[in-house]
């Protein structure tokens, strides 16, 4: 069997055992999220170096959920020079309660964040310190993995043990999947593709009840589609209480 086929009969079974397993828990957080909002609450993503891959891909873009704001840092994302320093700075303990100090973060606020291994301090600090503000904590993390290593977090706490809904992306200890004759570490991530998957499925989760109770839903037009930039700017000024990224 090819390589490319052994990656995509993973990835297939990923997704499949994310849907058979957990929907009922991503139908529990997509209602979570419809309940802040409607309270006039926010909705925050989060994730360090590659794991940030699925809060970029989840804002501000076509068809995506025009009420999630992204907690960025520039040391925690891949265009930093040298990229080693991602590694170093989500090791930093306190670095993730700077992160959420600011931003305008209240109770009944929802934070959602992704960490495969679950165990650096700037995950742990961000959940920590915002279940003491009263946030409620989404949880994207591979639960194999964070079990297997200990927490670098001076709590002893991986990001799991500090979440109010854990979600399992069901991946491997160390995130590669595909196993190569000739090396001893093996190939191809699933962290990014199941994240990407969960997010949107938790998108369209919101919309069906949303839609369900009347209410209006905030989804952003394509930017290059005619008469998007008019139909974004009304949404945006709309909901300008609950966006915080502009």
């Amino acid at each position: 069997m090819s390589y490319i086929k052994q990656y995509y009969d993973k990835v297939q079974q990923l997704l499949g055992q994310v849907l058979e397993e957990q929907e009922q828990l991503l139908d529990e957080v997509a209602q979570l999220m419809v309940k802040a909002v409607k309270e006039g609450n926010s909705l925050y993503l989060f994730g360090a170096s590659h794991a940030g891959i699925v809060a970029e891909d989840a804002f501000y873009r076509a068809g995506g959920f025009a009420l999630f704001n992204p907690i960025f840092s520039p040391a925690l994302m891949l265009n930093v020079e040298p990229v080693t320093l991602t590694s170093k700075v989500e090791r930093l303990e306190g670095y993730g309660q700077i992160l959420l100090h600011s931003k305008p973060v209240k109770a009944g606020d929802v934070i959602f964040i992704h960490s495969v291994s679950g165990r650096n301090p700037v995950a742990v600090d961000l959940a920590i310190e915002a279940r003491q503000r009263g946030m409620k904590v989404v949880s994207l993390t591979n639960l194999t993995y964070s079990k297997s290593v200990t927490s670098r977090h001076s709590s002893g706490k991986r990001l799991f043990e500090v979440s109010d809904f854990v979600i399992d992306n069901f991946g491997e200890p160390g995130d590669a999947a595909v196993s190569i004759q000739s090396l001893s570490q093996k190939v191809a991530p699933t962290s990014t593709i199941i994240g990407s998957f969960v997010i949107h499925s938790i998108v369209l989760q919101i919309i069906t009840h949303l839609e369900q109770s009347g209410s209006d839903v905030p989804i952003f037009r394509s930017a290059n589609l005619d008469g998007g930039d008019d139909y974004n700017e009304t949404m945006m000024s709309k909901y300008k209480e609950q966006i915080h990224y502009m």
